[in-house]
């Protein structure tokens, strides 16, 4: 184990988080949050960490067990002759996947990139974590250079996904594989989506459910984020031409204590205690975008209320997409 923590900026200038970080955060109405972009806004401290982490257990349970879907394997399979297989985390969060993936392939290079240095800093020998914001024309990564390229629950901190998309092609080798996981911000009762819901004119059964995912949406359009990526995702892929074999899966993930299945079970559990504390992180960017203080605890307290006291089965829709770099 050693400590694996450089710094990529903007200019491809490099340093190294030192035992003082202080300068890679910022706080806002009371959360520590990063301070290389001003629009992604979820927290970046010790609560957003664990959401981190159940997040990736919830996944883990989803993939059978599994941290990845697609010819990882493959991809990563060591070579007589060829160089080191390289694996790209964007949006690494705690760094839990990427650890995990240097765990699984030992002889792989795996670097996990996010916007704090939010992420352990005794690591396996073959993982690094480095610092980079994301939504910019060019990433600092070379051309042809990575096997794997892994990339979910990040593009509410991406205004131009095309262009995202395109850049994870240009640092793809020929054959790479990239993997793609967006949640649907489109909350769902019932098995119907609130679009579906207000189209029968039935009442959804979670009003204030309801209402805050209303508002994050706006908030995310108003900070110049298009919702419509996560059910576009496989779309948006095809249509940069530089991918074939794509695969997509589509699923509503439960949120709650309703599933009878076990494994069904613990992927609500997981997912209701994602939220429990997603909830709380919404308050800076309501009121970054200017909602008044009692709308912001308004709205969250009544979230609350549906997500304690459900009168329906909550569910959130999950896009998965992978495919390979075109030869």
């Amino acid at each position: 184990m050693r400590l694996n923590y450089p710094v990529v900026f903007p200019l491809n200038e490099i340093s190294y988080v030192g035992s003082d970080d202080s300068q890679f955060f910022k706080e806002i109405h009371g959360r520590k949050f990063n301070a290389l972009s001003q629009r992604y806004m979820l927290p970046a401290d010790e609560e957003e960490v664990r959401r981190s982490e159940l997040q990736h257990k919830m996944l883990q349970f989803l993939f059978g067990g599994k941290n990845y879907v697609g010819p990882v394997k493959e991809r990563l399979a060591p070579r007589e002759g060829q160089e080191r297989c390289r694996v790209l985390d964007l949006g690494t969060g705690g760094g839990f996947w990427a650890i995990d993936l240097a765990d699984e392939f030992p002889e792989a290079e795996v670097i996990g990139v996010d916007l704090a240095p939010i992420q352990p800093r005794e690591v396996p020998e073959n993982c690094f974590f480095e610092l980079c914001d994301l939504d910019q024309w060019y990433l600092p990564y070379p051309s042809g250079h990575f096997d794997v390229v892994h990339a979910r629950f990040m593009h509410t901190g991406i205004e131009n996904y095309p262009r995202f998309l395109r850049e994870i092609a240009r640092m793809l080798r020929p054959g790479g594989v990239v993997i793609l996981i967006e949640p649907d911000s489109e909350p769902i009762a019932d098995g119907k989506t609130a679009t579906e819901l207000t189209r029968s004119g039935q009442p959804s059964g979670m009003r204030g459910w309801f209402a805050l995912w209303e508002a994050y949406r706006q908030c995310l359009r108003d900070k110049g984020i298009d919702v419509t990526v996560p059910p576009e995702l496989s779309t948006l892929v095809a249509a940069t031409g530089d991918f074939e074999g794509i695969g997509s899966q589509t699923g509503n993930i439960p949120i709650g204590f309703w599933p009878k299945d076990p494994v069904a079970l613990s992927i609500g559990q997981l997912a209701w205690m994602n939220y429990d504390l997603m909830l709380p992180a919404l308050k800076p960017l309501f009121l970054s975008t200017g909602m008044k203080e009692w709308e912001a605890k308004k709205l969250i307290e009544e979230a609350h209320q549906d997500l304690y006291y459900p009168l329906v089965r909550a569910s959130m829709r999950l896009h998965i997409v992978y495919a390979l770099r075109k030869a």
